[in-house]
C-alpha cells in the first residue's frame, strides 16, 4: 500500500488535486506544457495524511468543535488550532511511510537540498488561491530532515491564519486534507512572481512581472521592493527598477538567510527586457493551459527559468463572454440600480428577460455594453452627458478608456442615440395628466398578471411567463411612460443648470422636489410612520416586537392587547409593500412579505423617535419649505433684468418638476410588484420539484437560469453538479467589488472627480441633495441590524428603493453608490436629507459612531475629531 503514499510529480495533473492537494496538481500540470521546466520532485499524499490524523483520535473531536466555532472569534480559532498543530507534531511518521519517502529521494539523485511545500486540497482553486496559508520550508537537506519538515506542513494545515481564511470562504476545517511537495532545491540567481493578468487593473493583456536577486522568498515576505515590468504585444511597456539592499540565500547547511545586497549592483536590473519577454511568453503557455490568468512563481540559474507555482489569480473581476474579438466597453447595471451585490442565476436571467437593452452577465452582476454609442461622435458626446449628469465617476471612467484613442471604434456620425440630456433651452413640456393615466395602467396591468397566472403550472407556466415577460417590456416602453420620466429629468437638470446661472445657487431643484406628489417611495417611508402610530400606544405589542427572532410572529400578534390593530395594520402595509426588499432586482432576493421580521427594527426605530401623526406633518412640511422655496426663487428672478420671462420659464419647470419627478419611482414598482407575482408562480413549482424528488431544497432553483429551470420542470432531471458549482461561484463573487466601467481586456475602471474645492482630508462624493448636517454615522451593511437615533446619518454602500423607510428616521445620508437620479438621492430630496453619494469606499473610511459633517451641497464629508 506504500505507493499510494508517494507519487511522482509527472505521474499527476490538474484532476489529482484530492490526492496531491492543488500545489501539487498544478506542478504536475505544469510539468506536462512542452517548454516548461519544474524542478524535480514527488507529492506526499493524502492518504499519509488520513494516515496520521487516524492515529490521533482526539483531533476529531478538536475539529468538530473548530468547524462550529465563530470565525470572528480569534481566540477560540488560536487555541484549538495551536492545539491541533501539536498533535501532529509531535507524532511519529510511521516506518513504512518514512521509507516510501526516503525512496523518493533517492530517486532524486544525489540531491542533497529540497524545497518541502504544503499542498492543501483547498488551495490554489479557480475561487480561492489561499496564497501564503501554509508553510514552505526551503533548503532542507537529508531524509531526517525532509521527514521533520513533512510533519511541521501537515500541522500547518492548522495555522489561525489558514483556518480563518477556510472559514471565511466557507470551507469546514473537516473536509480539508494536506498534502506535501517535495522538490530539487533550486540555488537562482533571480526570482519573483509573474501576473499573467495585471493585478491591479485587471488588464488581461497586460503582464507584470516583480522580480528580485536570490530566491522568491525574499519578495514573498515583503523583504525588498522588486523590480517590476509591465508587458504587453511581447514588449515591455514600463520598468520600475527597485533598489534591492537584501536577498534570501541557502545556506551551505540548509536552511536560508538574509544577506546584504553589494552597492553596486542593488539598482541593476535583476532581468535584463528579454528575459522579461521571455518569462511572459512562458506564463501565457502557461495561462493558456489552464484556462485562466496565473499567479506564478518563477527562478532564473544558468539553465533558464524554472516554475515552481502556478495558481489562478482570483481578485480579477471576470470578464462577459463574447463570440467576437473586437474591443468592447461595460456599463455597470447594478451602480445604475443601486445595487451592485452579486445575484443568483434565475434573478440574472429574468432581470435579461425582462430588461430593456441587452445585458451580459459577468461575476454575478450585469453589464450593458456601451461601445457603440462611444464610437460614434454624437451619441458618445450624449451619451458622456447623461452619464456625467448621474455619475460623474462613469463619465471620468469612459473618459479615460477614450482618451487612449485606440481602443474604441470610430464609426460614421449617425446622430444621437437616446434621449439627450438636459441642456440649455427649456425642455419639451408633458400633461401632468399622463401621470395618473399611467399609474392605472400599470396597476390593470398587474392585476390582469395576477388573475391569469393563478391557472398556470409546470411548462405551460414557463410559456405563460415569457408572454408576460413581453408585456412587462411593453409596459416600460410606452412612450408615455418614458415621457414622464424624462419630463421631470429634465426638468431637474435644467432648473439646476439655470438657477446656478442666473442665482448662483446650487442645485436649487433639491428643495423645490421636496413632498413631490405621487412618489410611492417616499410614501412608503412615511406609510411606516402610520404603522408605527398604530403599535406605539400598546406596550405590550412593542415589548414582543422587541424579542422577534423569526418571520412567524404576526401569527402570535393577534393574541395581544392591541395585537390584532398591530397586525392588521401590518399586513395592509406588506399588501402594499411586502414585494419590496434590498436588492429587488434579483427576483431570488428575500421579499419583505416573505420576511416581515426586516421590517421590525424600523418600526421599532419609529415607535421611539417620532410622536403620533408625523408623516402627515412632515409630508405637509415638506411641501411647504418647497413653497417657500419656489416664491423666493422668483421672487429673486424677478428683480433681474429681463427677470419677469425668466420668472415664467422657471415656474413652468417648477411646476413640471412637482407633477413629473414622484413618478420617476413609479415604474420601478411596477417592475417589482410583477416580481413578485412571477417569484410566487415559480416557488410553486420549485415546491412540486422538491415533492417529487427532483430537488432537495426549494432555493436550489434560484441557482438556475429560467430556461434551464423550465427544461427540469418539463424533463424532471436536473445536473445536481452544476447546482452546486453555480453555489461556490456566486459565493465567491460576492468577495468581488464591480467596477463602474469593465472594458473586455478585464480592465476594471472606477473614475475619479478630480477636483482641487474640498478641505484636505475631505471625502469625495457626488451633492446630490443640499444642506450641511452634522451628526453621529451608523455605519450599516444590512437594512435589519438598523438601529437608529435622532439625528444619526446613515452610512451604506447602497440605498435601493427598499431603504426609504430609514430614510424617515435620519439626518443625512452617505453612499458609495448612486447617482442624481438614483431612487436614494430622489428620497433623499423628497425628504429634504442631505445627501452625499459615489462615496468610493465610505463604509471603510468612515467608522460606525464617527461624528461626521455631511456638504450635500458642495459634494464632500468631513471626519470630525
Amino acid at each position: 500500500m506504500t505507493e499510494q503514499y508517494v507519487l511522482d510529480l509527472q505521474d499527476v495533473d490538474e484532476t489529482g488535486v484530492a490526492v496531491v492537494g492543488g500545489k501539487g496538481a498544478h506542478l504536475g500540470g505544469l510539468s506536462r506544457i512542452e517548454g516548461i521546466r519544474v524542478p524535480d520532485g514527488f507529492c506526499v499524499t493524502t492518504h499519509a495524511f488520513r494516515r496520521i490524523m487516524a492515529q490521533a483520535p482526539s483531533i476529531d473531536d478538536r475539529l468538530d468543535e473548530l468547524s462550529r466555532t465563530n470565525p470572528d472569534d480569534r481566540e477560540a480559532i488560536r487555541t484549538l488550532s495551536a492545539q491541533i498543530r501539536r498533535t501532529i507534531e509531535e507524532m511519529a511518521v510511521p516506518s513504512d511511510l518514512a521509507a516510501a519517502i526516503t525512496r523518493a529521494l533517492g530517486r532524486l539523485g544525489e540531491q542533497a537540498a529540497y524545497a518541502v511545500r504544503s499542498s492543501a486540497t483547498a488551495e490554489d482553486l479557480p475561487t480561492a488561491s489561499f496564497a501564503g496559508q501554509q508553510d514552505t520550508y526551503l533548503n532542507v537537506m537529508g531524509p531526517t530532515a525532509v521527514l521533520q519538515h513533512v510533519t511541521r506542513c501537515w500541522a500547518s494545515l492548522f495555522t489561525e491564519r489558514a483556518v480563518t481564511y477556510r472559514q471565511r470562504n466557507g470551507i469546514d476545517p473537516r473536509t480539508v486534507l494536506m498534502a506535501v511537495v517535495v522538490q530539487k532545491m533550486v540555488f537562482p540567481d533571480a526570482a519573483g512572481i509573474l501576473f499573467t493578468a495585471d493585478p491591479v487593473t485587471g488588464n488581461r493583456k497586460v503582464a507584470t512581472v516583480d522580480a528580485g536577486f536570490g530566491l522568491g522568498e525574499a519578495l514573498v515576505s515583503g523583504l525588498v521592493n522588486p523590480d517590476v515590468y509591465k508587458v504587453r504585444g511581447g514588449e515591455v511597456v514600463t520598468r520600475t527598477i527597485a533598489a534591492k539592499q537584501r536577498a534570501v540565500q541557502a545556506l551551505p547547511a540548509g536552511g536560508t538567510q538574509e544577506v546584504a545586497i553589494d552597492s553596486q549592483r542593488q539598482e541593476q536590473p535583476a532581468l535584463t527586457d528579454a528575459q522579461v519577454v521571455q518569462l511572459v511568453r512562458l506564463g501565457r503557455r502557461i495561462e493558456a493551459h489552464f484556462g485562466r490568468p496565473q499567479d506564478i512563481e518563477w527562478c532564473l540559474d544558468d539553465d533558464g527559468f524554472q516554475i515552481v507555482q502556478s495558481r489562478p489569480i482570483t481578485t480579477l473581476f471576470p470578464v462577459p463572454e463574447r463570440d467576437d474579438q473586437e474591443n468592447h466597453v461595460y456599463l455597470s447595471v447594478g451602480h445604475q440600480q443601486m445595487m451592485t451585490d452579486p445575484m443568483k442565476p434565475l434573478g440574472i436571467s429574468v432581470w435579461q428577460l425582462t430588461a430593456m437593452a441587452p445585458m451580459l452577465e459577468a461575476g454575478g452582476r450585469l453589464f450593458v455594453d456601451a461601445t457603440r454609442r462611444l464610437a460614434s461622435p454624437a451619441s458618445r458626446a450624449a451619451l458622456l452627458e447623461l452619464v456625467g449628469r448621474g455619475d460623474p465617476l462613469i463619465r471620468d471612467a469612459l473618459e479615460t478608456v477614450l482618451e487612449r484613442g485606440d481602443f474604441i471604434p470610430s464609426l460614421p456620425d449617425t446622430g444621437p442615440v437616446g434621449p439627450a440630456a438636459g441642456g440649455a433651452s427649456a425642455p419639451t413640456e408633458a400633461d401632468p395628466a399622463i401621470v395618473g393615466e399611467l399609474i392605472e395602467r400599470s396597476r390593470a396591468s398587474i392585476a390582469a398578471l395576477e388573475r391569469d397566472i393563478r391557472t398556470r403550472s409546470g411548462p405551460a407556466l414557463f410559456e405563460f411567463l415569457l408572454e408576460a415577460f413581453e408585456e412587462h417590456k411593453r409596459v416600460l416602453s410606452d412612450p408615455l411612460n418614458m415621457q414622464a420620466i424624462m419630463a421631470g429629468m429634465e426638468a431637474t437638470w435644467w432648473l439646476n443648470d439655470k438657477l446656478e446661472e442666473w442665482l448662483g445657487e446650487k442645485n436649487a431643484a433639491d428643495t423645490l422636489t421636496v413632498s413631490a406628489p405621487d412618489n410611492v417611495t417616499s410614501e412608503m417611508g412615511l406609510a411606516l410612520l402610520d404603522v408605527a402610530d398604530v403599535i406605539r400606544p400598546h406596550p405590550e405589542v412593542v415589548a414582543f416586537l422587541q424579542g422577534v427572532e423569526d418571520d412567524g410572529f404576526l401569527d402570535d400578534l393577534g393574541k395581544l392587547a392591541g395585537g390584532a390593530e398591530a397586525r392588521d395594520a401590518i399586513e395592509a402595509y406588506l399588501d402594499r409593500y411586502g414585494m419590496r426588499c434590498v436588492g429587488e432586482i434579483d427576483i431570488t432576493r428575500p421579499r419583505w412579505r416573505e420576511r416581515p421580521g426586516t421590517l421590525v427594527p424600523v418600526i421599532l426605530d419609529n415607535v421611539r423617535n417620532f410622536e403620533p401623526g408625523a408623516a402627515e406633518r412632515r409630508f405637509e412640511q415638506g411641501r411647504q419649505k418647497a413653497r417657500q422655496k419656489e416664491q423666493e426663487v422668483l421672487s429673486r428672478l424677478r428683480a433681474q433684468p429681463g427677470g419677469d420671462r425668466k420668472a415664467e420659464e422657471t415656474k413652468r419647470m417648477i411646476d413640471q418638476v412637482r407633477a413629473f419627478i414622484g413618478y420617476r419611482e413609479y415604474p420601478k414598482y411596477g417592475i417589482i410588484s410583477r416580481y413578485f407575482v412571477y417569484k410566487q408562480a415559480l416557488l410553486a413549482e420549485a415546491d412540486r420539484l422538491v415533492q417529487a424528488g427532483v430537488l432537495p431544497e426549494q432555493e436550489d432553483v434560484f441557482y438556475l437560469t429560467f430556461q434551464e429551470l423550465h427544461d427540469v420542470v418539463r424533463s424532471h432531471q436536473v445536473d445536481h453538479r452544476l447546482i452546486q458549482q453555480r453555489k461556490d461561484a456566486f459565493r465567491t463573487y460576492q468577495a468581488l467589488t464591480p467596477p463602474r466601467v469593465l472594458t473586455s481586456d478585464g480592465e476594471a475602471l472606477t473614475g475619479a472627480y478630480r477636483r482641487d474645492d474640498v478641505p484636505a482630508g475631505a471625502l469625495i462624493g457626488l451633492p446630490v441633495s443640499v444642506g450641511t448636517v452634522e451628526g453621529r454615522a451608523r455605519v450599516i451593511l444590512d437594512m435589519a441590524q438598523a438601529e437608529l437615533e435622532a439625528g444619526d446619518i446613515l452610512v451604506t454602500p447602497f440605498t435601493d428603493p427598499s431603504w426609504s423607510p430609514l430614510f424617515v428616521g435620519i439626518a443625512g445620508l452617505v453612499t458609495e453608490v448612486g447617482g442624481l437620479m438614483t431612487h436614494g438621492a430622489v428620497i433623499a430630496r423628497e425628504y429634504g436629507l442631505p445627501a452625499v453619494v459615489g462615496v468610493e469606499q465610505a463604509t471603510r473610511l468612515i467608522r460606525d459612531g464617527q461624528r461626521i459633517r455631511v456638504h450635500g451641497t458642495d459634494g464632500y464629508i468631513e471626519i470630525l475629531p
